[in-house]
């Protein structure tokens, strides 16, 4: 059985504080959820301060982004030598807010997929559906576009090394989160896409939905059978809610 993951993207958010506030208050909050996984994904300034509290713990933590490249005049980017450092596990990886302003293409973002691998580290493979595409009946083909410019660069079984997430990017930060159901199909249907390249890597792999996900509707998601968990974004912002969020992933592994 596939493990429930939930992951907190911070994106950039966050003081010295308040961080602390938060991870300390996740540790305690989740001391009796052990049937899932967790991990928390900082602001790279702050990956000091979530290793320092994190280490040790149930709760992994990782990075929102990271460099194709090992090093080099690159300017205000991040490597993943760099990210393992801190002790890294994971690395969100094309995530829409980084295809849209920071202009990621499918490719770049399959070459980040494989270095994080090399890497050692977990990379999170963001991909959805603009408003427009959802509309006009294009999810199916926008998500297998940008998973099998993945697959192309590393192969179907480099997938083995990351989790995919499905983010519809009508949903992020709208409150306007995506119906269960419609999850559950979208993801249903990724897995099966790679059932046919792979039936043992799509058996194992780890698919998450993210898009307004709330203590409210995480119970539901958790119930489809393919959603393996979720990534969290402005609920990952309060400690009570995310919490939450960890205990009914756990709750539906039991």
């Amino acid at each position: 059985m596939r493990r429930k993951l939930v992951v907190a993207n911070r994106k950039m958010n966050g003081s010295l504080p308040s961080n602390a506030a938060f991870l300390e208050g996740v540790l305690a909050g989740i001391l009796d959820y052990h049937h899932a996984d967790y991990a928390v994904c900082v602001p790279h300034p702050y990956l000091f301060q979530a290793e320092a509290i994190l280490k040790g713990s149930p709760v992994a933590w990782g990075g929102q982004n990271m460099s194709r490249f090992a090093s080099g005049a690159y300017t205000g980017s991040v490597s993943p030598r760099m990210l393992t450092e801190f002790g890294c596990q994971y690395v969100i990886i094309g995530h829409s807010e980084r295809r849209q302003r920071g202009h990621d293409t499918d490719h770049a973002i399959g070459e980040r997929f494989e270095v994080a691998t090399q890497a050692g580290l977990k990379p999170i493979l963001c991909i959805g559906e603009t408003l427009a595409e959802y509309e006009e009946g294009m999810t199916d083909l926008v998500t297998i576009r940008q998973l099998n410019a993945v697959i192309s660069e590393i192969g179907v079984k480099g997938l083995a090394g990351g989790v995919l997430s499905y983010e519809p990017v009508w949903a992020i930060g709208t409150g306007k989160a995506a119906s269960a159901e419609h999850a559950q199909n979208v993801l249903s249907f990724l897995r099966g896409h790679i059932e046919m390249l792979d039936a043992e890597i799509a058996k194992n792999i780890q698919i998450l939905y993210g898009g307004s996900v709330k203590a409210e509707n995480a119970a539901k998601l958790f119930s489809m059978s393919d959603v393996d968990g979720v990534l969290v974004g402005a609920a990952s912002l309060n400690t009570d809610e995310f919490v939450a969020i960890c205990q009914a992933a756990s709750n539906a592994c039991v």
